[in-house]
């Protein structure tokens, strides 16, 4: 089960490497491709920390039975 941070993993190497080549296949200087490239990898990583913030999720059914507190009166 794939979830949204498992697609943010492996949308920041594709972004960074994806629009660099394609800018440097453009004719954009290598040293200004990367540059380019990793702000955007570094605006996917940014949408991933602020914009769609990682909260706690809530337990699922098999993790709330076997989290149970024990009374002990």
């Amino acid at each position: 089960m794939t979830r949204y941070y498992d697609f943010v993993l492996g949308l920041i190497p594709a972004v960074m490497f994806g629009l660099t080549a394609i800018l440097f296949l453009a004719g954009i200087q290598l040293t200004m491709a990367v540059p380019v490239g990793a702000g955007a990898a570094v605006l996917v990583i940014g949408h991933a920390l602020f914009v769609n913030v990682p909260g706690r999720a809530e337990p699922t059914a098999d993790q709330r039975s076997a989290v149970q507190p024990s009374n002990a009166d």
